[in-house]
């Protein structure tokens, strides 16, 4: 499939901006331990300015609604964020401080993550936001901003006929409401395991499917899974990498997997698109940073 560039901002994510603190170390410590790191390294991140670079990369036409303080850290995402070519009229400017996410990445590639929210616990929706996503065809959420924000702004986009994209995490549980208001529902097998309070990944996303209309879990090097209604519809196969970071891969895989549904492409092309992007994504180092563009994700498909 090749993603046509979007010049409109089709799709709205409405999430998080932090600046990443990352560092790199052979193992997790213990409690009381002290473990030498390897690296240290800046960079942008949080789930939605993850999820709308990702969107744009792959072609999207994506606006931004977010915060970030009046510092260093927020002129240096904001900067970011335009670089992208992702419309900035909503993202506001606090009091608050940007926001933080301390991250610790293993030898093995796995990751931990300590978020400090500042700027994104702003938790009003201001009328030219809601212009914004009445505009949209999806609005794309995550849970690093407060929820009754969310749960608002979903409501308003189904409203308008817009289709509504909810990535839950950090995941906690019960989100009954907001999973009740998500077209296109996209959690990681412990976050939906977590939801649907089962173990087996494919029981979960049955049951979640009958709460939000298309469930489609990502499992990582075991690929995804996808439920409507009920009933498993399709598993997609993940795509062989060697893993150096997997920070960000499924703000990867949500993004571009917008990216393509907002542009009309069936929903089995764009899990496609959005498995070989996450495959780039995790043999790079850094969140946004390590985003494939439409050229390389074209490129991985061919």
């Amino acid at each position: 499939m090749t993603l046509a560039a979007a010049t409109t901002p089709r799709i709205v994510v409405l999430g998080s901006a932090n600046v990443d603190l990352v560092v790199r170390q052979p193992r997790r410590a213990e409690p009381g331990e002290t473990v030498f790191g390897t690296s240290f390294q800046t960079g942008p991140g949080g789930k939605g300015l993850n999820q709308a670079v990702a969107a744009a990369r792959a072609g999207g036409g994506v606006a931004f609604i977010g915060a970030v303080g009046d510092d260093a850290l927020g002129a240096q995402l904001r900067a970011t964020i335009e670089a992208e070519g992702i419309d900035t009229r909503a993202l506001r400017t606090t009091a608050a401080p940007t926001g933080i996410a301390q991250i610790t990445v293993t030898d093995d590639g796995e990751n931990s993550i300590t978020v400090v929210a500042g700027a994104n616990g702003l938790a009003d929706l201001r009328d030219d936001e809601r212009t914004l996503i009445a505009e949209a065809s999806h609005l794309v959420v995550q849970l690093e901003r407060p929820e009754p924000l969310l749960i608002e702004a979903l409501r308003h986009a189904r409203a308008h006929g817009v289709t509504t994209v909810l990535t839950p995490a950090p995941a906690r549980a019960p989100l009954t409401e907001l999973i009740g208001l998500a077209d296109v529902l996209v959690p990681n097998a412990g976050e939906a395991a977590l939801l649907a309070g089962v173990p087996d990944v494919e029981a979960a996303a049955v049951s979640l499917s009958r709460a939000a209309h298309t469930v489609v879990v990502t499992r990582g090097a075991d690929g995804a899974v996808v439920a409507q209604e009920g009933e498993i519809v399709s598993r997609v196969p993940a795509r062989r990498a060697t893993p150096i970071d997997t920070t960000g891969a499924g703000d990867t895989f949500t993004g571009v997997l917008v990216a393509g549904l907002s542009q009309g492409a069936p929903l089995g092309e764009a899990l496609a698109a959005a498995a070989a992007a996450a495959s780039i994504t995790v043999t790079r180092p850094g969140a946004a940073d390590s985003m494939p563009t439409r050229a390389e994700i074209d490129a991985a498909l061919a």
